[in-house]
């Protein structure tokens, strides 16, 4: 080998090693980066004429594992899902309270149960009158206040369908973008790596709202597709189709049209649609779920029991002073009897005085024109006969026996176990994911102690190089002292 070989083949050295340290500070930099994944430096032999000349940068390489990748986005989809599914149910279960703890609707039931047996043994007490009065009143904004929680609750799941709808589409157009960017450079180049990293970040904020997997086309590209094979992306982005809605009422559903489904080139994503590309997972699955399956599923449940409170105290037998058929003290204020009925079910204007009524009427009737005896509790056992009385009932997934304060009680574990079981799954994906982050993180994220490392070799080699240099150098010199 020749000095000046010998020179060419130490700068080469240098040029590569000084490529190294920046890829390595690059990858101390952005250790903690999201969707960063470590580099390395591609290095090769140069040849001419099949002779060593030094050494040359083949690319940057990116060491990322894409099948860990995938399966990690795949449970990426089923951790939101399950962690928006158990939020909204814990909200739910604390709202709705519990028989345990004496709080919510049960409480409200328990109170109206203690302060109407209270009355029945001093029926000339009109403290106690008022007392039960208070009591069906707190019934009434009880069943009213969580019928407009169910009614919140939807609105705000359609509203945050549409923004991830959104989300979705601006990630789209993004890694569209993305794709035109890497066609026109090797993918070896340190901002190629740049721009795959981006598109791995849009492809996981997509996954977070709907699985997908990326296919891999030719010059860099990939196309995004959903599990069941409907494409989102496919050489050009496809629109995510919804519209958010205003209404929710109990009568509102997807099915006769007053809610969006989701759609993309006439594919129905929608949860729970009959299309082979319904979405089952991701935050669009939960939110779908909770709006149009879970929570009409509770507020159905919620004017059962409304229902079963109107009809018990609405017996003939109970109040002789009643029109046959009419309500008792508690009513429906539409009259209609339709879905709804836990928003529309108020106190009997006859017996509260803020309405022109008489408290009297709980002890001698709902159509009493005069108060009767003082000492008459009739009536009054009876409308405790029927809170307390053990009836059957199977609707709306409330199925057995129960007085009026046992079925709330019975809805109220039906509510805790749906926020047990949400919890559960969540924390076993939690587990399954967590797993999964790491086992990629080992793969394609950096590690310091081990880049540190690296610099101290990278180090080495830069001195050695530059030590050849030196050397030659100095031959040089003493050549030239010779002649």
């Amino acid at each position: 080998m020749t000095i000046s070989s010998a020179i060419n083949a130490a700068r080469t050295g240098l040029q590569a090693t000084s490529l190294r340290a920046d890829i390595a500070a690059a990858n101390v930099a952005n250790a903690n980066t999201a969707g960063y994944v470590r580099r390395s430096v591609l290095l090769a032999e140069s040849l001419v004429s099949g002779g060593t000349t030094g050494v040359h940068s083949a690319g940057i390489a990116r060491s990322q594992d894409y099948a860990l990748t995938a399966q990690r986005r795949s449970l990426t989809s089923d951790l939101a899902q399950a962690d928006m599914m158990s939020s909204t149910w814990q909200t739910i279960s604390s709202r709705v309270g519990n028989s345990l703890d004496g709080t919510g609707l049960f409480a409200q039931f328990s109170k109206f149960e203690t302060t109407l047996t209270d009355l029945a043994l001093t029926p000339e007490s009109a403290s106690n009158a008022t007392a039960v009065l208070g009591a069906a009143q707190g019934i009434v904004s009880e069943f009213n206040s969580l019928s407009q929680m169910v009614f919140d609750l939807r609105a705000e799941a359609d509203n945050e369908i549409a923004l991830g709808v959104e989300r979705v589409n601006s990630a789209l157009q993004g890694i569209e973008k993305l794709n035109t960017q890497l066609t026109g450079m090797s993918r070896s180049t340190p901002e190629a790596a740049a721009l795959m990293d981006e598109r791995q970040r849009l492809l996981d904020q997509i996954s977070e709202y709907i699985p997908v997997k990326a296919v891999d086309r030719e010059y860099g590209k990939i196309d995004i597709v959903t599990p069941d094979g409907v494409f989102l992306l496919a050489g050009q982005a496809r629109t995510v189709e919804f519209s958010p809605s205003t209404a929710f009422g109990p009568g509102v559903t997807v099915d006769n049209g007053g809610l969006s489904r989701l759609m993309v080139d006439g594919v129905d994503l929608t949860p729970g649609a009959n299309s082979f590309g319904a979405v089952s997972s991701g935050l669009f699955g939960a939110l779908f779920t909770l709006r149009d399956s879970d929570l009409p599923e509770l507020g159905a449940q919620l004017d059962t029991l409304a229902g079963d409170l109107i009809s018990r105290l609405s017996d003939d037998s109970i109040d002789p002073t009643k029109t046959p058929g009419a309500y008792g003290i508690f009513i429906d204020s539409a009259g209609t009897g339709d879905p709804g009925l836990a928003g529309r079910i108020r106190v009997n204007p006859a017996i509260d005085p803020a309405q022109g009524g008489a408290v009297w009427r709980l002890r001698d009737g709902l159509e009493a024109t005069a108060p009767g005896l003082a000492s008459d509790s009739s009536i009054l056992n009876a409308m405790l006969d029927a809170v307390t009385a053990i009836r059957p009932i199977n609707s709306n997934g409330i199925q057995g026996s129960f007085s009026s304060t046992d079925m709330v009680a019975q809805f109220s574990s039906i509510v805790g176990q749906k926020r047990l079981q949400n919890d559960y799954v969540l924390s076993s994906t939690n587990a399954q994911h967590t797993l999964l982050v790491e086992a990629e993180r080992a793969e394609n994220g950096v590690d310091i102690d081990s880049e540190m490392q690296d610099l101290l070799l990278i180090e080495q080699a830069y001195a050695a190089n530059a030590r050849v240099i030196e050397i030659a150098g100095s031959m040089i010199d003493r050549l030239m002292e010779l002649f």
